[in-house]
């Protein structure tokens, strides 16, 4: 809840399953996290993050959520094509890609 609430300033929506996760707004669309029993470990290329599974999330802002993020702990890539984005991980290994929109 820290890195997609407060960290990534994601709206919490409140849901009625029993099972552990959380539910955040992204504009008109839902993002469901759902607490697996294992958490990823291995990321398939450390090299280049945009090359492993991820979700992306846009900011008009990158220098402010790289600056966030790192502020926080949080390690950062920046996009090996040169685009306007960046690469980071949430708490349980999951690669989540920050673009400039």
């Amino acid at each position: 809840e820290n890195f997609y609430g407060k960290i990534l300033g994601l709206s919490k929506v409140e849901r009625s399953l029993k099972y552990p996760g959380a539910w955040y707004q992204v504009g008109e669309y839902q993002l469901h996290l759902i607490v697996a029993s294992k958490t990823a470990t291995e990321l398939q290329n450390p090299e280049k993050w945009g090359r492993n599974p991820h979700i992306a999330l846009g900011v008009t802002n990158l220098k402010e959520a790289s600056e966030t993020l790192q502020a926080h702990g949080y390690s950062v890539q920046l996009s090996a094509s040169g685009r306007a984005a960046l690469f980071t991980q949430d708490p349980d290994g999951n690669v989540i890609e920050i673009s400039q929109t």
